[in-house]
């Protein structure tokens, strides 16, 4: 037999689809369960029967003894087929439907029989124990079969023992009891099976509907495939049942939303903390490609509700490309302002080459160190006034950017940063940020203009932003910080509304707060306060004491 055959038999005699499977468990369980549950009903039933024959017996034997003539007939009268123990024994046998209603006296012979032909002789059972006083039941063979028997002592009116009474019940009536209790059994037996095969059906039936109908080895293949697909992809996965608990985290979102192990089984406010990214993982924000912020990491989020009322999350990492995107911003704003210098070049080197064909030299000289000593000024007094060289080289470059779009964008007299920064790039983003943030707000507007202050407390250093643009109502200075939120078209690159909210998580991670309130004159004013922006100031540089010893006085005198 080949390996093909013993596959296509195994799959006749067992169905593949976990519906078929399921059924044919189940209603073979129901039936293992039905005959076992009959086995052990009749197992006893027998010797119930058995036991109940024998009372009977037992019950019309002691009827029988209990007659008050009777003892006084077997003591006074022969054992005769007419006499008077034989038509009382008759009678009460016919009454009972006995079997057989034997009295005898204390030898073991006869006085009464079913048959009157064996009165007067001796019994075929041993009589001992009832002569000797004791009640027996028994299940036994005689002259007239196997019967159920109930035998006793026949006393006389000073209770002296004459004799014994035997009664027998016919064990084929107490075989038929058995026998006619075995298909009304079985019946309920049957009854019992249908019910628990149309149980055992619905149940198949909804696993059908809730498998799809797919087989156990296709249900194996699956999950094999989801764990791998799962812990492979790189994207993050949240899965939640319908009670909005977390049943579910691949590698990449326990990576993206800082979670271990610990998460499942809770709620997202619970694991997260109340924020954008709970909402988003709940529900409570509907969208598609929904921006939210975790940590460092900016997220792009999408939810899809299942079947069962829960939802799946995936999360993308967009914290690079967003980086990227404001690169391009700046980019861009640089390449605007590069060509609008370019034209200003272009027409300072024509009022230059003028100034020499016409032979000024001195206001040619003149006209150059204006323009040189003005950009040298500004980076000069920025440079002065702030020791962070990636923070100078970037408030230098927006005020370039400034400059280009009609907007003045200075540095505040009171500004002093040291060169102790614990995250320069982290303050460069909160900085950029607000900067252009500010000079979006401004642009356009008559005299506008942006001002940056920077100031240090010992450790803690304070950033102040302030514009002249139309300022933040007070009903939206918190929601401002919301990721996503923006009252800008986006651009075809990037999403906006995120500014804002990585300068709250920059400040927070800090220890630190950002706060806006209304700027004097109008405009907004954004400060952030960072408790430990500031690294400790190292030791001051020991100086060498020059030697006092006569060669030195000799090098002085020299």
């Amino acid at each position: 037999m080949s390996r093909t055959t013993a596959v296509r038999r195994l799959r006749l005699g067992l169905p593949r689809r976990v519906f078929s499977q399921v059924l044919l468990m189940q209603v073979a369980i129901a039936a293992g369960v039905a005959v076992l549950a009959t086995g052990l009903f009749l197992a006893p039933l027998s010797d119930q029967l058995d036991d109940q024959a024998m009372r009977r017996a037992l019950a019309i034997a002691q009827t029988t003894a209990a007659q008050p003539r009777l003892a006084e007939e077997v003591a006074s009268t022969p054992p005769t087929a007419d006499g008077p123990v034989q038509r009382e024994a008759e009678r009460i046998r016919r009454a009972t439907r006995a079997e057989y209603v034997v009295v005898m006296d204390t030898r073991g012979v006869r006085w009464s029989h079913t048959e009157p032909a064996r009165i007067g002789g001796h019994v075929s059972t041993d009589p001992g124990q009832a002569l000797a006083g004791r009640e027996v039941m028994q299940i036994d063979e005689g002259t007239l079969g196997r019967t159920a028997r109930g035998k006793v002592p026949l006393r006389d009116g000073d209770g002296a023992i004459v004799g014994a009474v035997s009664v027998g019940i016919a064990y084929d009536s107490v075989r038929a009891r058995l026998i006619h209790a075995i298909p009304e059994l079985l019946a309920y037996a049957g009854g019992a099976l249908a019910v628990g095969a149309l149980a055992a059906w619905l149940i198949s039936r909804r696993v059908q509907r809730q498998t799809r109908d797919l087989a156990f080895s296709d249900i194996a293949g699956l999950l094999a495939e989801r764990e791998a697909m799962l812990h492979g992809i790189r994207e993050g996965v949240v899965a939640l049942d319908r009670d909005g608990r977390v049943r579910l985290l691949n590698d990449e979102a326990q990576r993206l939303l800082s979670l271990g192990e610990e998460a499942l089984g809770r709620s997202p406010e619970e694991a997260l903390g109340t924020g954008r990214t709970a909402d988003v993982l709940t529900g409570r924000v509907t969208g598609t490609d929904l921006l939210t912020v975790r940590g460092q990491r900016v997220l792009v989020a999408n939810r899809m509700p299942t079947d069962d009322g829960g939802a799946v999350v995936t999360l993308r990492d967009r914290t690079e490309l967003e980086q990227l995107g404001r690169e391009l911003d700046s980019t861009r704003g640089l390449i605007d302002a590069l060509r609008a210098q370019d034209h200003e070049h272009a027409n300072r080197m024509h009022t230059l080459l003028g100034l020499l064909e016409l032979e000024m030299y001195d206001d040619a000289a003149e006209f150059v160190g204006e323009v040189v000593g003005a950009h040298r000024a500004t980076a000069e007094e920025v440079a002065e006034r702030i020791g962070d060289p990636l923070l100078a080289a970037l408030l230098v470059g927006k005020a370039t950017v400034a400059a280009e779009r009609g907007v003045a964008l200075r540095v505040s007299d009171r500004t002093r940063l040291p060169d102790r920064l614990v995250d320069p790039r982290g303050l460069v983003t909160i900085v950029g940020n607000l900067v252009d943030n500010a000079l979006d707000a401004v642009a356009g507007t008559p005299h506008a203009r942006v001002e940056a202050e920077l100031c240090t407390e010992g450790r803690t250093a304070v950033l102040t932003v302030r514009d002249t643009g139309p300022g933040v109502p007070a009903g939206q200075r918190e929601a401002i910080f919301t990721e996503g939120w923006s009252t800008k078209r986006s651009p075809a690159h990037r999403e906006r509304g995120l500014g804002l909210s990585l300068v709250r998580r920059l400040a927070e991670r800090q220890g630190g707060t950002v706060t806006v309130g209304a700027a004097d004159g109008g405009g907004a004013e954004f400060t952030v306060v960072l408790p430990e922006a500031l690294a400790e100031p190292g030791p001051e540089p020991v100086l060498a004491v020059p030697s006092t010893g006569p060669g030195a006085a000799e090098e002085e005198s020299g």
